[in-house]
């Protein structure tokens, strides 16, 4: 027999054998031991449910893993050891296991960021119920106060902090897209053309058009009251169902030959797909898992363009000669912020704020290269100067040194090495304070620069250390 089969056999063999023994060890298993492996089991399944959930505990679905978690601890509390040591471990492990979700559970529904989330949407359905719910049911006016009211919400939502943590970025957004999609539908209606409705006159389908259209300005209201929570009376189903009927009053009338009335019709039937659009926008956040921004494409453009820019910047504060590189880093520092531009935002706040804080980043390098420029001109230019003009400028070569520090660090607001650059900041301002232009109006304007170069330096130290994340 050729050797390649003998052996081809023996590994069937060995293989049958291990299975063998397998299925006797599974068969002689203890049986606590057994029933522990299928509550860890049960237990394993909704772990993902647990690290996701985004909720408050006083959520259904909160109560709902709450009881299933608490219901496996009693089982697991139930099984006989009988004395025996591995099967008291098994049943510790498979305790400690239990009680680790219930304790993430708890945490995520009870973190403070997670309040915080919370605590900023009570104020945003605060100004729906007093702004936008009269605006509905009387016709006033949207006013700017909302709109400012609005646009500060989702300002404070956007910059609160997530640390990766997928429960956080859940609940964060959820909570934009709630409040963005109440914006945009109020900016929708307002751009409305002022030439509709058509006049009844105009064609018999004209006055049940205009109908259906109050009937939507009424749904648009409901909708808004049932994003933001202030509508206990109304379901989404209920609306969808209300909506999808007005579509279908509307595909039944008969406006042949006549365009500006199809035209019409064609605008509303749009208006209420958007409405519908809206209903379904929790269930499309969960399975498009448009929250982890890791992953969308504009946050990768952005990281790009990031990681560029720490290139250049490690290339600057390492040279040997950095003079050399200041016109070439400058050129492509410059190209970074144009295709920071270009980044698709998707009418989605947290990729703006990326954006915006990306900006920054890759300016404040281009400022620090035009600091070092003008120093080392002055260097090549030296000349008889007012004595406040020279300690303006001996104040902007203290400036470039501390902001070198300030692109290197990297850390948050405990680290003894911020408390250190906020104090050499906060000195050179004091020292900017304390020169007198002596109405040398050249003076004033360096200092002014200065005053104003120092606390942009401040701030970025506070953007840097604020731990922020998409």
């Amino acid at each position: 027999m050729p050797v390649f089969w003998i052996l081809s056999f023996l590994s069937s063999f060995s293989a049958c054998e291990t299975e063998h023994y397998k299925s006797m060890d599974m068969g002689n298993q203890h049986p606590s031991i057994s029933r522990l492996q299928e509550i860890q089991k049960e237990v394993k399944s909704i772990e993902q449910q647990v690290v996701g959930f985004s909720g408050l505990s006083d959520d259904k679905n909160y109560k709902k893993l709450e009881r299933i978690l608490t219901k496996q601890l009693f089982e697991i509390d139930s099984v006989d050891t009988e004395g025996k040591g591995d099967i008291q471990q098994a049943r510790k492990r498979a305790a400690q296991e239990t009680e680790r979700l219930l304790k993430e559970l708890e945490q995520n529904a009870n973190h403070p960021h997670r309040i915080e989330i919370q605590n900023i949407f009570k104020e945003a359905q605060s100004l729906v119920r007093e702004k936008i719910v009269p605006f509905y049911s009387s016709g006033n006016c949207v006013t700017d106060e909302f709109e400012e009211g609005i646009q500060d919400i989702i300002l404070r939502l956007t910059h609160v902090k997530t640390g990766g943590k997928i429960s956080l970025r859940k609940a964060r957004y959820h909570t934009l897209t709630k409040i963005c999609a109440v914006q945009e539908i109020i900016e929708d209606c307002m751009k409305k053309q002022p030439s509709l409705p058509l006049s009844e006159d105009a064609h018999p389908s004209v006055a049940k058009i205009n109908s259906v259209m109050c009937e939507v300005n009424k749904a648009r209201g409901t909708l808004i009251a049932l994003l933001m929570g202030v509508n206990n009376n109304e379901t989404c189903r209920h609306l969808s169902c209300v909506l999808s009927g007005l579509i279908a009053d509307l595909d039944a009338l008969d406006v042949c030959g006549r365009t500006e009335i199809r035209n019409y019709r064609r605008e509303v039937v749009e208006d209420i797909n958007k409405l519908l659009k809206y209903l379904d926008l929790e269930e499309e956040a969960d399975t498009t898992k448009a929250f982890d921004l890791g992953q969308n494409h504009s946050i990768l453009k952005i990281e790009k363009v990031l990681k560029r820019m720490r290139e250049i910047k490690n290339e600057l504060l390492q040279a040997q000669n950095p003079p050399e590189l200041y016109l070439s880093s400058k050129t492509e520092l410059q190209g970074l912020i144009g295709q920071l531009d270009e980044v698709s935002l998707e009418k989605n706040p947290c990729i703006r704020e990326a954006r915006r804080r990306a900006v920054i980043e890759v300016q404040t390098l281009i400022t620090y290269i035009d600091l070092k420029e003008a120093l080392e001109k002055r260097k090549l230019f030296a000349c008889e100067e007012h004595p406040s003009h020279k300690a303006v400028w001996n104040v902007l070569g203290n400036l470039s040194e501390i902001q070198g520090e300030v692109l290197s660090f990297d850390g948050n607001r405990a680290d003894k090495n911020y408390i250190r650059l906020e104090e050499l900041l906060t000195k050179q301002l004091l020292a900017l304070d304390a020169v007198d232009p002596q109405g040398e109006e050249k003076c004033k304007a360096a200092r002014k620069q200065a005053v104003k170069l120092a606390q942009n330096i401040l701030s970025y130290l506070d953007l840097k250390s604020d731990e922020w994340e998409y």
